[in-house]
Parts: C-alpha cells; structure tokens; sequence
C-alpha cells in the first residue's frame, strides 16, 4: 500500500491479472515484508534527520539524490531511456505537483507528530483513493463501501479527540498529505497504462524535486555530521528497495491476500517509537487505529471480490 510517509513517487496500483496467471502469495508475502520494513525505517529516519534538518531540506535531499541516481541510470542504459514516455503531459503535471506537496506535508507530519498517530492517518490513503475514484472515474461505492469510509472517518475522531486537545497544523498536514496522495493514486492507474510506471516514477521525482529547491532555499543546510549523512544514505535507499519490493509484491500476489501485511507497519514503527522516543498512545487512539485499519482491510477485500466478479462476467 501506498503511504506518504514514505515519500513514494510512484503509488503500486493493483490490477487484475490475465487468466492463466497463477499468483505466487508467498513470495508476494516475502516481498512486501520487505516493504514493511523497508518503509518503517523510513519513517524512523525521517524522525532522526528531524532533529538536525528541516523537513523540507530532507525531502530535498531524498527526492534530489534519487533523481540524480535516476538520470544516471538512464543515461546508461538505453531500455529505461526507450521506457520514457510523457504522453499525458497535463496529468503528470498535475500528479507530479500532488506528490510533490504530498511529501512535503508528510514529511512534516513525521517530524512532529507521535509516529503511530501520523502513520495511521497515512493509513486513510486507501479510504481518501475509494471516496474520490467515484468523482474521477466514475467508480461506484455502494453502501457497504460508504460504511466502511463512514466508520474511518470515526476512528480519526477517536485519534485526535478535537475539543479534548489542541489539533496542531502537523494534524491537518497528515490528512492533506494523504488525501493528495489518494488523488494521485487515482490517477496513477490512468498514466501508467499510458506511459508506463518507469515514466510515472521519473516525472514524481523530477516534480517533487524542483518544487523542494525553492521550498528549502530559506532553510538550506546539509547534514554536518557523518552519521546524518548515513542516515540520509538509509533513506533514499530504503526508498529505493521499498519502490523494488512493492512492485514484485503486487505483481506476483493478489492485494486481497496482502493487504494486512501493510498493516504490520504500526507494530514496527509504535515500537520504535516506544524505544527511541518514548511515545505512548492512548486508548482512544489504538481505538481509532483499530477502527481505521478494520475499514481499509474491508475496502480492499470487497474490491478484490468485486475485481473477480467482473473478471468472471468478462468471460462469458
């Protein structure tokens, strides 16, 4: 699954596959452990680099290194360089700029908000992608559907208590990141059936980075110390295996089936946090998170189902 907090240029989107694929689960499961891990160290370095840089130098600095290793790969290998492909100029456009804030916002969230909290309100990516697909794609939710973004919306009362704490703007940050996110995962599956993931994760990057170069100029400073640098070597490249590894997951097993998976993310990170930073949440919040988690496990399921249902009715 998607998430801003891990600044992914290029959201996995699901699709049904062909009929005489057989999907391989249990390597599907072992990759996207992978990137479970993979992007809870992300978000744990993100939180580390906080304490010495601003966010948004550090969205700079992850999104401005993958790029520069981008150009270097496709200057040397001509099969990225046939890949390229920007047909639909406009949408990545407009895709590139929603990831681009996206990021920026969720990069903020993390470095100031509790990780648990932050991370399950990237969670909402899921809910935010199904309520707006009815309103691009013309997609239908029915009422079970609508239960489910209904009872989401709940749990994120639960976790923030509004009126019984102050809401800061990482709160409102977490929840704009994520519903930029979800419309630009809505137009993912439109822009890579035209031109291709690779031409996807080229133009995210190459927005996401011009738009941090004035954003970071006010706060420009690079790490100064070896073990920051380290640090930001941990978080384009966890970025990197994170991208790999969702790939090979979705394409070789059935989202229905790894859809919890994703979810093993909140035990990691909320151990993290307990032992590096000493946060705790609180009854409401692992209520809420529940609640949350219940939801976007549902939507993906009754998707799946309803996936294999038109595939079944395709074929008569």
């Amino acid at each position: 699954m998607p998430d801003p907090a891990s600044g992914d240029p290029v959201p996995v989107v699901a699709t049904a596959q062909a009929a005489p694929f057989q999907y391989d689960n249990v390597q599907a499961i072992s990759w996207l452990l992978l990137s479970v891990f993979a992007s809870s160290v992300m978000t744990i370095a993100v939180r580390v680099m906080s304490f010495d840089l601003d966010p948004r130098m550090i969205v700079l600095l992850r999104f401005g290194i993958t790029a520069l290793l981008l150009l270097g790969a496709i200057a040397a290998l001509s099969h990225l360089r046939a890949k390229l492909s920007f047909s639909r100029r406009k949408l990545h456009v407009v895709r590139g700029l929603c990831m681009a804030v996206s990021t920026h916002l969720g990069f903020y969230a993390i470095s100031n908000i509790e990780l648990v909290t932050v991370t399950v309100l990237f969670f909402m990516v899921p809910i935010f992608a199904t309520a707006l697909s009815g309103f691009l794609n013309g997609e239908h939710a029915g009422p079970r559907r609508l239960a489910a973004i209904a009872a989401s919306f709940i749990g994120v009362l639960l976790i923030l208590k509004p009126g019984y704490q102050p809401l800061n703007f990482a709160v409102f940050a977490a929840l704009l990141s994520s519903v930029l996110f979800a419309f630009a995962l809505v137009m993912s599956r439109r822009l890579a059936a035209a031109d291709g993931s690779f031409s996807v994760l080229c133009s995210s990057v190459a927005f996401t980075t011009l738009l941090s170069i004035p954003l970071a100029a006010p706060v420009w400073q690079l790490p100064q110390t070896g073990t920051v640098w380290i640090v930001v070597a941990v978080l384009v490249g966890t970025g990197l295996l994170r991208l790999i590894a969702d790939i090979q997951a979705y394409k070789l097993g059935e989202a229905s089936v790894l859809a919890p998976i994703t979810y093993l993310r909140l035990i990691l990170i909320g151990a993290a946090a307990y032992v590096m930073f000493d946060e705790v949440p609180d009854g409401l919040a692992v209520l809420g998170t529940v609640i949350i988690v219940s939801a976007a496990l549902y939507i993906a399921r009754r998707e799946a189902q309803l996936k294999k249902q038109n595939s079944i009715e395709s074929r008569k």
